[in-house]
């Protein structure tokens, strides 16, 4: 029972849900395809909760976990779940290229956290270093899946990946993700509670990036519609803007970024397999801003990215936010950009 109400969650998307009847004819195990998911940074805080969601999903048929070292344990572990997927670890660089081969998906966690006292900067130097030698293997070994940026700061190592296939020939704008859809579930649980509606009801697009001011709600635009004041709406703004970084503070790992990152991977195998209208909010290479990269709604499909989709009506609130973080966002994707090319 425990296992079927977590596969359950899982499939809850943070785009509108089709009904249970749909979700159960489209997401039989018997009637999926094969797919291959691999988590870079499966031993880690996060990739080993993530591991666990994944191995609950029935789209996945073979899982992959890969880091420098622990893996076996945890996939050894995660294996035991009485689930579809065959899981395998695999540790070091030497597996690296095994892990990946053959994949549809890969998730990369890879990295650290942002811990107390370490500056943009500090987080910048480690992870890009990390991000960029796993984009690499990923080129050789594996360049035509959805690749889904988790690692931090999303901002910048998304452009970062983007650079290192441009650099090998392999890239292709559609199979690019930043995941974003953490700032989607805690903007939609933060409406939810003011407007005191059901939250599995709840939608609330979340476009710009993924950092402090760069994180922008649209709450004009959330379903069902709320009659909320001004004050309420710069409180919901500010409140799921806060919480970005702040938790690893606190309990050193984000159960609800875990969750965040699964829903996401999950939409993407949908894509994939063809289930029709997913929609998702994901940091892509995009035209609706004069930003080469952009977090907005994005229509899902079997070669990834299938339409990156108009920002739709802004308030004048929203319409100055989006200004306001323009050019903290070019700086973050121009400080990946430069960082490939510098190396």
């Amino acid at each position: 029972m425990k296992a079927a109400l977590l596969t359950s969650l899982l499939r809850r998307s943070t785009a509108a849900s089709p009904s249970p009847c749909l979700f159960r004819r489209a997401f039989s195990s018997e009637a999926a395809p094969e797919r291959k998911v691999a988590i870079l940074g499966a031993a880690g805080g996060i990739g080993q909760p993530l591991s666990l969601l994944m191995k609950l999903n029935p789209l996945v048929s073979r899982l992959a976990l890969y880091d420098i070292a622990g893996t076996p344990g945890v996939a050894a572990d995660v294996s035991h779940i009485n689930t579809r997927s065959e899981v395998k670890g695999y540790a070091a660089e030497e597996q690296l290229g095994e892990a990946l081969e053959g994949s549809d998906v890969v998730i990369i966690p890879a990295g650290v956290p942002r811990k107390p006292g370490m500056t943009r900067d500090d987080l910048f130097k480690i992870n890009a270093g990390i991000v960029k030698s796993l984009c690499e293997a990923i080129a050789k070994y594996c360049p035509n899946a959805l690749v889904n940026m988790i690692s931090n700061p999303v901002n910048s190592t998304v452009p970062i990946a983007a650079e290192v296939f441009k650099s090998k020939g392999v890239y292709d704008e559609r199979k690019l993700f930043g995941v974003t859809t953490l700032d989607v579930v805690r903007a939609k649980t933060f409406y939810a509670g003011k407007a005191k509606v059901n939250v599995a009801d709840v939608n609330v697009p979340v476009i710009g990036g993924h950092a402090g001011i760069t994180i922008l709600p649209l709450f004009s635009q959330a379903t069902p519609k709320a009659n909320l004041s001004d004050e309420d709406i710069k409180a919901l703004k500010k409140n799921t803007r806060r919480w970005h970084g702040s938790l690893w503070d606190a309990v050193g790992a984000i159960a609800s970024l875990c969750y965040a990152g699964a829903v996401f991977a999950d939409a993407c195998l949908k894509g994939l397999n063809g289930a029709p209208d997913v929609v998702e909010c994901s940091f892509v290479q995009s035209t609706v801003t004069e930003l080469p990269f952009f977090a907005s709604k994005v229509r899902l499909g079997k070669n990834g990215v299938e339409e990156v989709l108009g920002l739709g009506h802004l308030s004048d609130y929203e319409k100055q936010g989006l200004e306001a973080l323009k050019p903290e966002l070019k700086s973050s994707i121009e400080k990946g950009v430069a960082f490939v090319r510098s190396s």
